[in-house]
């Protein structure tokens, strides 16, 4: 792809045949090709720059070099020429001694450039660079020089015309480099001592005289630590950089080369540059490239299409731009340079936070770019004090790690075209012609404040008398599952942050101090809201700990898998519970999906030790221990089990009844049992898929337990929790009635009724309760996905089967606790023997 950009025949046959006057080379390749110069001359074309003659003397930094030694300007030892085999550039290397440069001769921008520190790596190394000067220059010309450490690299800027006369426009620091290639550019340098700039304007003037210099050029120096000066090459072109000059000098560079070609004096008005003591700079600038780079992955060039650009602006803010605009090809074969953005300040910082405020405003999609990268180096200490050198990016590792940036609306915008164009593969069986009713918000007045609740009961009691107090309260309290398992039994856990959000403060004022807590965290929430929703569950529990901070907010966690499908190493468990805590749960409600109670231990020891939050370990029940014939899961096995989690320091007891297995008479038996076990609350857990389970409540209730789980009737029964708005007005009167406002929760109910109608793609398909669940016994979550699961694998029509699989798997493993993700094993092979025609 060079090879046109490099075909010096080719453009002068495209610029005679269009009668082109003059040729501005730019700081291109062949801005330094003298040979380009030569043939502009022979074609009497004008090239604006140098004469070849001096582009042969300058340009060439083994030539340079020659000329700096005749005017006595400092250098860095060097080979002095160039070098023909393997035992000179050894002897060489001695000679200048490690570390030294390894120096393409021709050329620029870091190419052909390799710092050898020994002489193992010194021919392996002189031959790279040679073979990349030859590929980028055409030129594999080599040389050696010593290595300084940890300069300034500072370049002054020359000006000249035909009739004499040279100035300076002052130094750029461009320091900030990476592969010597140079990143970011300052004007003016800031801290040099007076004594050393003006040392480098005189050797920049001394060299340039020597040769009758002509328009714009740059010598280029490096300043160690102690400043000694060192000369490194000219430049005898416009730089990339020279804008930063162009915005603190005023004067246009590129503009007055050409009137330079066109004959004009420096001092002509059209110039307008006359002694050299009378030409100055006010304030600082910066320039940033904006490259389709990836600093992440070591700046590896993105390409492709941009599929929106958006650059900024302001005052102090200058953009060149190249071929950026949306719909834009970026391609993989030439420079990832999209704009050169700079910025003027009265001072350096003031430049700097011009410039990174303007790299915020840019929005540039379809490609990756270094913007991160430029504002992480912006907002940089040490960059702002003006004493980065060469080294600053390798000393400075961090600023390589851009801050992440959100992108929300390209995500939405593509997440809506590949829905609009490809459809949603979990919503096979869309239908066309459907109408939504708009969901009714419950009125509350806005400005009132929060009602307290339980959430303020723990705060101010901590824990411990939390818990005893909950257990001496006679009143029946209820847990709303409704944003959590309420939707993951009936809508697949589809349910999205927005229309939460939507109730969420609205609930918490008109019920916060007659609801026990909100389960709204854990399971498989958490997965899902990653996975199929495509939004964060840490950002929806940090929303909901906002909008509801009067009431107690519930997780489920589990044990040693917290919220996924492996054991995690206890350090992350540790974490995790500490930042969900952190960010606003309350109760951990902490089960193993077997009953083990070790792997539960760390979980519950975290939540005790590390937060101020409620540990809830959980007996998982399963089986019928009132069925005489059933030998594992009895009373006492669930009597002995209770033990063990209050020896682990549990603060409340759940009964996780995930199947909906637990019967009216059963529950009536358990729970006295267990409150003669252990001295601890009691909150029972269940899913309605036999209809009967508000029954199980009843007699549970009457017994003592004292917190149950429920769904507002919208988003109840079937696979779900019991129905509250039910269960509230049958306790009416009952000794044990929780007060609680039925007109307000029914228009809750009536809100998850309408907004449950959007979700209908992902019902369970289980229009009435079942007995069947006392025989397949699969857990209410899990119900809701399985149907899912077998449409996705072509199995829907087997879905009976499936179901009498479950049961014959549950067997073979010897009737095992079902619950996540023990109950994902058992489902997945029930899908396993039915897609492959096997019975047990």
């Amino acid at each position: 792809p060079l090879k046109p950009y490099l075909d010096i025949e080719e453009i002068l046959r495209v610029a005679k045949k269009y009668r082109v006057d003059a040729i501005h080379p730019g700081y291109g390749f062949l801005s330094e090709n003298v040979n380009f110069a030569r043939r502009c001359r022979e074609e009497r074309i004008v090239f604006i720059g140098p004469a070849p003659e001096v582009m042969e003397r300058l340009g060439d930094k083994v030539a340079a070099k020659v000329i700096a030694r005749e005017q006595q300007i400092p250098l860095i030892e060097d080979s002095k020429g160039p070098l023909n085999d393997n035992l000179e550039i050894m002897e060489e290397a001695e000679r200048i001694g490690y570390p030294i440069m390894v120096k393409a001769a021709a050329g620029g921008g870091g190419r052909g450039m390799r710092v050898v520190r020994s002489k193992d790596q010194l021919i392996g190394e002189y031959n790279e660079a040679k073979s990349e000067a030859q590929k980028a220059f055409g030129d594999g010309t080599i040389f050696l020089e010593k290595y300084i450490e940890d300069p300034k690299h500072i370049e002054v800027q020359i000006l000249g015309d035909l009739k004499g006369n040279l100035v300076h426009l002052f130094e750029r620091d461009c320091s900030v480099q990476r592969r010597f290639q140079k990143v970011v550019e300052i004007a003016p340098s800031l801290g040099l001592k007076e004594e050393t700039r003006e040392a480098l304007y005189k050797y920049a003037l001394k060299i340039t005289r020597a040769v009758d210099y002509t328009h714009a050029g740059t010598v280029e120096f490096l300043i160690d630590q102690e400043e000694n000066i060192y000369f490194i090459e000219v430049n005898p072109r416009i730089q990339v950089e020279h804008t930063i000059t162009e915005e603190i000098t005023g004067v246009d560079l590129v503009r007055a080369q050409i009137l330079i070609s066109m004959g004009y004096p420096l001092d002509h008005p059209l110039i307008n540059l006359g002694a050299q003591e009378d030409i100055s700079y006010d304030g600082f600038a910066i320039q940033c490239r904006i490259t389709t780079e990836d600093p992440e992955h070591d700046f590896k060039p993105d390409y492709g299409k941009l599929i929106a650009y958006r650059s900024a602006s302001g005052f102090g803010i200058r953009l060149d731009a190249g071929s950026a605009y949306a719909g834009a090809t970026i391609s993989p074969f030439f420079d990832s340079l999209l704009v050169k953005a700079t910025s003027w300040g009265r001072t350096l910082p003031e430049a700097a936070e011009r410039l990174h405020r303007a790299l915020r405003e840019f929005r540039i999609r379809g490609v990756k770019t270094n913007i991160g990268f430029l504002l992480n180096l912006l907002s940089n200490s040490v960059f702002q004090s003006g004493d980065a050198t060469v080294n600053f990016i390798k000393n400075n590792p961090q600023i390589l790690q851009p801050p992440r940036t959100k992108d929300r609306g390209t995500k939405l915008l593509r997440f809506l075209s590949n829905v609009i164009v490809n459809g949603n593969p979990d919503v096979k069986e869309k239908v066309q012609r459907k109408v939504f009713p708009n969901p009714i918000v419950p009125q509350f007045q806005h400005i009132e404040e929060f009602p307290k609740g339980s959430k303020d009961q723990l705060s101010e009691l901590g824990p411990e008398a939390f818990a005893k107090r909950l257990q001496e309260n006679p009143k029946i309290q209820y847990t709303d599952t409704t944003l959590r398992d309420g939707h993951q039994s009936l809508l697949a856990t589809r349910l999205r942050s927005y229309d939460m959000m939507q109730v969420a403060e609205a609930y918490a004022k008109l019920h916060g101090d007659q609801v026990f807590s909100m389960e709204v965290w854990g399971g498989a929430t958490f997965d899902v809201a990653y996975r199929f929703l495509k939004e964060s569950p840490w950002a929806r529990l940090k929303d909901l700990r906002k909008a509801m901070p009067n009431m107690l907010l519930q997780m489920l966690l589990r044990g040693s898998n917290a919220v996924g499908y492996k054991a995690y190493p206890d350090n992350l468990i540790i974490n995790f519970i500490e930042e969900a805590a952190e960010t606003g749960i309350d109760i951990f409600r902490i089960f193993d999906s077997l009953n083990w109670v070790e792997n539960m231990e760390v979980s519950i020891r975290t939540v005790r030790e590390n937060t101020n939050s409620l540990a809830e370990a959980c007996i998982c029940y399963t089986g019928d221990f009132t069925n005489k014939a059933e030998k594992k899961f009895t009373l006492q096995y669930y009597t002995d089990l209770a033990k063990r989690l209050e020896d682990a320091g549990t603060h409340i007891l759940a009964i996780k009844d995930m199947a909906g297995l637990l019967k009216p008479y059963a529950a009536q038996e358990l729970i006295p049992a267990l409150q003669d076990a252990v001295d601890l609350p009691l909150h029972l857990h269940t899913h309605d898929t036999s209809s009967m389970q508000s029954a199980t409540y009843l007699k549970a209730i009457e017994a003592g337990v004292d917190v149950v789980d429920v769904a507002l009737g919208g988003l109840s029964g079937l696979t779900s929790q019991p129905n509250f708005n039910s269960l509230v007005a049958i306790l009416q009167g009952h000794e044990r009635e929780n007060e609680v406002n039925l007109d307000s929760l029914n228009q809750f109910s009536n809100y998850w009724e309408d907004v449950r109608k959007l979700y209908y793609p992902f019902e369970t398909e289980l229009r009435s309760g079942s007995a069947e669940v006392y025989m397949h016994e699969i857990p209410g979550g899990q119900y809701s996905n399985l149907r899912p699961q077998a449409r996705g694998l072509g199995l829907e029509d087997k879905f009976e089967t499936i179901k009498k699989n479950y049961r014959d798997v549950n067997d073979v493993l010897g009737g095992i606790v079902k619950v996540t993700p023990s109950s994902k094993v058992v489902g997945d092979m029930a899908m396993y023997m039915t897609s492959n025609d096997l019975s047990k």
